[in-house]
């Protein structure tokens, strides 16, 4: 009997950490099952949680509220932190004409979205009756799945109304679910008017997913023909030139050797040569004509290896401080960084998880090897402090108001450890931070984030979610939420795409980000092997997470006032 009345305490004493943790633990695992269920060829993945979490919430399976806030922020900072830090390293290159079209794009959906809720409160309620344009408010944040903007406009309504401010989370609420749906469907939608075929799209990424011009590694063998630099130094050459370039290994009378700057350059010398794709050209035309050599067969024995950097000293120097040629004998002709292959200019800076391609004598080699780290198993152990440093720095960032006197005007918990992820994933060297996480670990955070997310905001959303749907405006919340949802996707999405030609998966995250909607981001990162979705979101988000909160309080203060 005694069994008995334990396993009832711990489905129904809310107030006990064994059963907050079951709580969660049955939502996420039922979630996570129902979600790889395909309905016509889809399946909403960890979006399901979200729906999980409001049965249990139906049913009285719930937690005290403050848990459920405290997990749900903490769920949501984790989820957009480990984005950010993934996506920083490449986010300020993505943002040239393609970030001010992307973030233009989201600018002119989130001001449709303003739009058509006045259209849906002008159409279908009764404007005379004060409160229903803030129920409208609440249906707007709901439908474009913005928990910040709400709090943000509830903030505003209780600062005009007082404690008789309307509780328009429950029309959050209403349209919530669909807007996840929502957006998703738009996003399908787009994919059925625009023609747009997967293969051709993760094709076209490909073939873009180099580093740029200037950074992506040219290799080539090439023979001195050029009678003006007889005699002349590789240094020389060099500054004559004004381009960066790497002489890994130079023929010269049948002996193969690694070159310094000092290494004077003759006719018929042979020479295995690295530089930017951007300045093959001009190199070839002035050293001379591509060449095929069989380094093989030389006389001389070079090693060329791959070296991972794992010691945390050389995190944030440059190839021209580590001085590989004239210090270590060898040198260093490209990089590999989150899979992207980069010419070792002197001015890049090395980071840990780098894999540097080194050309030189074996015992050389092996010696730079050992300067760098070069052990696997230390890049498996996780970089813990710089996660939750950069959330501490993060969250400060994000309560400071942008606008002196208006204490609402902030980024808060999502925003703000968003763009200092993405900061320290690009400069965190230059502090000494190593940002390196395995993209195993960093899906792994990122999920678990996720998950927590939405469960809190399902169980939170499910108490009175029903009753709000059946009762009063319930239903007429739920539509004009999703009519706030998908319109500006279908107006702007086909934009992208056709007039400026964007990447269907760019456009995906895009769309995520203007929403702020990490269910939406999973399910493209999930039709997606690039990171496209991740960097289009990150793109669009810290500008959108702004403008929402804004235009919330702006709303509120000239329109409910």
């Amino acid at each position: 009997m005694d069994s008995i009345q334990w396993l009832i305490n711990l489905f129904t004493n809310t107030e006990s950490v064994a059963h907050i943790a079951l709580l969660y633990a049955i939502v996420i695992a039922v979630g996570v099952y129902l979600g790889k269920i395909k309905f016509f060829g889809i399946s909403l993945g960890v979006t399901f949680v979200l729906f999980a979490g409001i049965m249990a919430g139906h049913f009285g399976f719930t937690a005290p509220t403050p848990i459920l806030t405290f997990i749900q922020d903490f769920g949501l900072i984790l989820f957009v932190f480990m984005i950010g830090l993934q996506v920083g390293p490449g986010f300020f290159e993505s943002f040239g004409t393609a970030g001010i079209k992307l973030n233009g794009l989201a600018t002119a959906m989130i001001l449709l979205n303003i739009l058509v809720m006045f259209g849906c409160y002008y159409i279908f309620f009764d404007t005379t009756n004060p409160m229903n344009l803030p129920m409208m408010v609440g249906t707007l944040y709901g439908a474009v799945t913005n928990t910040p903007g709400l709090g943000a406009a509830n903030e505003a309504l209780t600062s005009l109304f007082g404690p008789g401010a309307p509780q328009i989370a429950s029309a959050y609420a209403c349209a919530y679910p669909l807007g996840v749906l929502g957006i998703i469907g738009a996003i399908i939608l787009i994919r059925i008017i625009c023609n747009v075929k997967f293969d051709e799209e993760e094709q076209a990424l490909s073939e873009q997913s180099g580093a740029k011009a200037n950074q992506k590694p040219h290799h080539m063998h090439l023979q001195v023909t050029n009678k003006y630099l007889e005699g002349k130094t590789l240094l020389q050459v060099h500054n004559f030139l004004n381009r960066d370039f790497v002489v890994s290994r130079i023929l010269h009378e049948g002996h193969v050797s690694i070159p310094n700057r000092d290494t004077i350059f003759h006719m018929g010398d042979q020479m295995y040569i690295v530089c930017a794709e951007a300045d093959y050209e001009a190199i070839v035309a002035f050293i001379g004509p591509v060449i095929e050599v069989d380094w093989a067969q030389q006389d001389q024995p070079i090693a060329s290896k791959r070296i991972v950097v794992t010691n945390p000293r050389i995190n944030g120097k440059s190839f021209g401080e580590m001085h590989f040629s004239s210090v270590y004998g060898v040198n260093v002709t490209r990089v590999t960084r989150h899979g992207m292959d980069i010419f070792a200019s002197p001015s890049l800076p090395l980071q840990v998880g780098d894999r540097i391609m080194v050309v030189g004598p074996e015992d050389a080699v092996d010696n730079v090897a050992h300067k760098m780290g070069n052990s696997i198993k230390r890049l498996d152990a996780p970089n813990i402090a710089t996660i939750f440093v950069g959330i501490f720095v993060g969250i400060i960032f994000g309560s400071l108001p942008f606008i002196p006197g208006m204490p609402l005007m902030k980024l808060g918990i999502a925003g703000g450890p968003l763009i200092i992820a993405i900061l320290i994933g690009r400069y965190g060297y230059k502090v000494k931070l190593v940002t390196y996480t395995t993209t195993s670990a960093n899906m792994m955070l990122r999920e678990i984030g996720l998950v927590l997310f939405l469960a809190s905001v399902g169980i939170k959303a499910g108490a009175g979610f029903f009753e709000t749907v059946m009762e009063g405006d319930g239903m007429l919340y739920v539509l004009t939420g999703f009519l706030i949802t998908i319109i500006p996707i279908l107006i702007v999405g086909p934009i992208a795409r056709l007039k400026f030609k964007f990447n269907y998966f760019t456009i995906a995250g895009m769309i995520s980000g203007t929403y702020t909607d990490p269910p939406a981001l999973a399910y493209s990162n999930s039709i997606c092997s690039k990171e496209a979705p991740a960097v289009g979101y990150s793109t669009v988000y810290p500008l959108s997470m702004f403008l929402r909160i804004l235009t919330a309080q702006l709303i509120v203060l000239f329109f409910c006032g």
